[in-house]
C-alpha cells in the first residue's frame, strides 16, 4: 500500500479528486470506459463536489456503490441522497451509466443478486471494476463490511446484505471478492479517529474488516491527524 500524507481532510478529498481523473483516464485509454465504485462519507462527497467541476467525459464513466443503507429514496442516511447532492446533479452521467444499489426494493438479498448481476452485465465475468473508493471506519470497518458480522465471511458472492442492523441500519455491500479483483484501491482516511486502524490496515490486520483487502493494488491518501501512528 502507498500512503500520501496530506495537511487536512480538504487536501485529501482535491488529491483523491485527482487520483480518480488519472485513474479514469487510464482505463478509457486502456479499455474504452471506466468503471468505478464510491464509498460514502464527509470527505469523499467533498471529493464528489471536485469531480463534478472536472472537464471529463461522463459519457465513459460508469458509476457504482461500494454499499448502501436500506432506507427509502432521499432518505438523508442513504449514500445516494449525498451522491446526488454532490455529483450527480452537476454533470451529465448518462442514466444508464449509473448503477445505483436497489435497496428499495422488499426482497433486500434478492436485490443484492440483481446488483451483482448488473455489474456482471456491464462489467463483464468476474466483475473487475477500475477503482474501487473505500473509507475507513475507527471500528475498523470498511465498505459495509462491519466488525463481528457474518457479512465478513461471504465469499460466493460479490454483493451481500449484513446480517444485522449497523448503526441502525442493514447494509446491501460489496464483498471481499469484487473488492480483491479491482484493478485500483483508493482510501481516503482523515481525523484523529482513524489513527489506531490505519496502521492495521497497512499491515493487512486481518482482525478488523478493512485489514483484510487485498492492499498491493492500494494507494491511501491521508490527513496528517490520521497518519500520526504510522
Amino acid at each position: 500500500m502507498e500512503i500520501r500524507i496530506l495537511d487536512d481532510g480538504a487536501a485529501v478529498a482535491r488529491a483523491g479528486a485527482a487520483f480518480v481523473i488519472a485513474a479514469a483516464e487510464r482505463a478509457i485509454a486502456a479499455r474504452g470506459r471506466f468503471l468505478l465504485a464510491v464509498s460514502g462519507g464527509k470527505t469523499p462527497w467533498v471529493m464528489m463536489a471536485e469531480l463534478a467541476r472536472a472537464k471529463v467525459d461522463w459519457t465513459r464513466w460508469h458509476l457504482f456503490q461500494v454499499d448502501e443503507r436500506i432506507a427509502p429514496a432521499g432518505d438523508p442516511d442513504r449514500n445516494m441522497s449525498h451522491l446526488q447532492q454532490s455529483l450527480l446533479a452537476h454533470v451529465a452521467l448518462p442514466a444508464a451509466n449509473l448503477h445505483a444499489m436497489p435497496v428499495e426494493r422488499p426482497d433486500p438479498t434478492a436485490a443484492a443478486g440483481d446488483y451483482a448481476e448488473e455489474m456482471l452485465r456491464v462489467a463483464g465475468g468476474p466483475i473487475v471494476l477500475d477503482l474501487i473508493h473505500l473509507g475507513l471506519g475507527p471500528d475498523g470497518h470498511t465498505a459495509s463490511l462491519v466488525p463481528e458480522d457474518a457479512v465478513l465471511g461471504v465469499r460466493d458472492r460479490d454483493v451481500a446484505i449484513t446480517a444485522s442492523a449497523y448503526q441502525g441500519r442493514h447494509r446491501m455491500t460489496l464483498t471481499y471478492p469484487v473488492l480483491d479483483r479491482a484493478r485500483e484501491i483508493l482510501w481516503l482516511v482523515d481525523g484523529a479517529a482513524k489513527a489506531d486502524m490505519l496502521p492495521r490496515v497497512r499491515k493487512g490486520d486481518t482482525g478488523i474488516p478493512a485489514g483484510r483487502v487485498r492492499n498491493s493494488n492500494a494507494v491511501a491518501i491521508v490527513d496528517r491527524d490520521a497518519a500520526t501512528k504510522l
